[in-house]
């Protein structure tokens, strides 16, 4: 295969030539040079974070040569960047492969990465597993801060906190960044100190559901069915101008469970109701097999139990170092105006 892979490598960096220019012009070093799934090789990635090009396997580990390839290629193609490879091929895509004691330092070393005018933390290798700002999101961000300047902005399940960063860069006069990671939040922190902004964006330390329900009115009981829930923190009710909702695909806590397939509403009520009327509500979906339109329709039946109603739709669609040859990108992301 590592005789094959620079000619899929230079066929992706040709095709993504004047994305690459225009990025390069808006003040991003960060996008994906190669998404095997549909360029050629699933189950490879390769992303540029900054100074750092991070190289990643889920389906098979890459053989040593196809790791000298990847490496020879972009040495010549992106001359300074720094090689990491990260085998998630494993179960539950923990990263397995050892590193050499100087790739190991490289690996630790925390780097600068720029998307849009904004600075984001980045660390090849961390305590989690995934990178700290996901490259699909950036048609998100971008929408985010087209518009969300003077209005607020509640993001939940923040991770690092990327999209309550965007959002504050571009002016918003007020960012609540929800998580139940406290590593996560932490990393939203240097994110903040990265960067120039008018408005410190809140951080709120919380399982989602119970921030969400208090926020939207629905109000957090202290007990479930007789059983006491951990604590949390208290919240006033309140809306927002916008609501970013980019849950994980399934996650389960003693305040509810996330499931991106079979219960979407569960989050997506409180969500709505979250939502100021006139208010734009984005929902995003990374489940590859859910059908989009059956989604959409989901959360229209949704909203109408809600007694809110979905004025307009459109899709959010990743950028072009995302391609999706039959317009069905895994990511689903709906932009609701409420």
């Amino acid at each position: 295969m590592s005789d094959f892979l620079p000619g899929l490598l230079a066929a992706a960096r040709d095709a993504r030539a004047d994305l690459l220019t225009r990025l390069h012009s808006e003040q991003t070093d960060t996008y994906r040079l190669f998404h095997g799934s549909v360029e050629g090789m699933p189950g490879l990635t390769v992303d540029r974070y900054g100074d750092l090009l991070l190289v990643q396997s889920f389906h098979r580990s890459l053989a040593a040569g196809e790791v000298a390839a990847l490496e020879a290629f972009y040495a010549d193609a992106l001359p300074g960047l720094v090689p990491l490879y990260n085998d998630r091929s494993q179960a539950n895509s923990r990263i397995r492969n050892p590193l050499t004691a100087e790739q190991e330092v490289a690996a630790r070393l925390p780097r600068q990465a720029r998307e849009l005018g904004v600075n984001y933390r980045i660390q090849a290798r961390h305590e989690g597993q995934d990178p700290w700002l996901f490259l699909d999101l950036r048609a998100s961000r971008r929408r985010v801060m087209a518009e969300v300047a003077g209005k607020s902005l509640l993001n939940l399940f923040a991770y690092t906190c990327g999209v309550g960063i965007a959002a504050a860069k571009a002016g918003a006069r007020f960012v609540a960044n929800v998580d139940f990671a406290e590593s996560s939040l932490r990393v939203g922190n240097e994110n903040i100190r990265l960067n120039d902004l008018a408005t410190r964006p809140r951080r709120v330390h919380s399982d989602v559901f119970a921030a969400l329900r208090q926020f939207s009115g629905l109000g957090q009981p202290q007990r479930v069915r007789g059983k006491r829930l951990p604590p949390f923190p208290k919240l006033e009710p309140q809306q927002f101008d916008w609501v970013f909702l980019d849950p994980p695909r399934y996650a389960k806590s003693p305040f509810g469970v996330v499931d991106l397939v079979n219960d979407y509403p569960a989050l997506f009520k409180p969500a709505l109701l979250a939502t100021a009327e006139g208010g734009t509500l984005i929902c995003c979906n990374n489940v590859a097999e859910v059908d989009r339109d059956a989604w959409l329709d989901q959360l229209q039946r949704s909203a109408r139990k809600a007694g809110r109603r979905i004025r307009e739709a459109e899709w959010i669609e990743p950028e072009a170092d995302f391609p999706s040859p039959d317009g069905k990108p895994p990511l689903k992301t709906a932009l609701l105006r409420v």
